[in-house]
């Protein structure tokens, strides 16, 4: 365990020292723990050292480890997600990540119904424009977001994106602020 523990243990020194130089509140930072490939006896590991809040990028996945791990673990979807799947992670998912589409969030909406809850949706902005990754366009989020809004059993909670490979991490930071600029500008309308 001890290995699991200690990354879990530098992770977090380095959220709380960025916190910290950001003048920002550790409690509004949710470390995520992302499970892919990675067998239900390294998850209870993570969760026995106090991880709730674990990522899956494949459906399937989710969907195992949801019904052989503890009920007060928050899933998220992380990974791509295909509309003909929605079914069978919309009621497992707290949140699913990387909405990008109007149809995509009328399934989970369609799905949600049937299933009488809420979904928690990102929606994906590819603010770098890299043609490799998904999401909408920063001029299209805005109307995308506001359709979103306008479905029922589906809740819009922000966006995300996924910033290009670099060598230094401070190139992306251009990435990040127009993200934050866009968030603040949709909610501001």
């Amino acid at each position: 365990m001890e290995g699991i523990a200690q990354n879990i243990r530098q992770v977090e020194s380095r959220i709380d020292a960025a916190c910290s130089r950001s003048g920002r509140d550790r409690q509004d930072v949710t470390l995520i723990a992302v499970s892919k490939t990675k067998p239900v006896s390294m998850l209870m590991e993570a969760y026995d050292y106090g991880c709730r809040h674990f990522g899956e990028n494949k459906v399937q996945e989710l969907v195992d480890k949801y019904e052989q791990m503890p009920k007060d673990i928050k899933w998220h979807m992380i990974g791509h997600l295909q509309r003909n799947k929605v079914k069978y992670v919309v009621d497992k998912a707290y949140l699913i990540h990387g909405v990008d589409s109007l149809r995509l969030a009328e399934e989970i909406s369609k799905e949600a119904i049937k299933k009488n809850i809420i979904a928690h949706i990102l929606v994906e902005v590819n603010v770098a424009g890299e043609e490799t990754k998904f999401g909408t366009s920063g001029e299209e989020a805005l109307a995308l977001v506001r359709k979103i809004s306008d479905l029922p059993s589906i809740q819009v909670e922000g966006l995300m994106t996924i910033a290009p490979y670099v060598e230094n991490p401070e190139k992306n930071r251009e990435y990040f602020k127009s993200l934050y600029q866009l968030s603040v500008d949709i909610s501001g309308t």
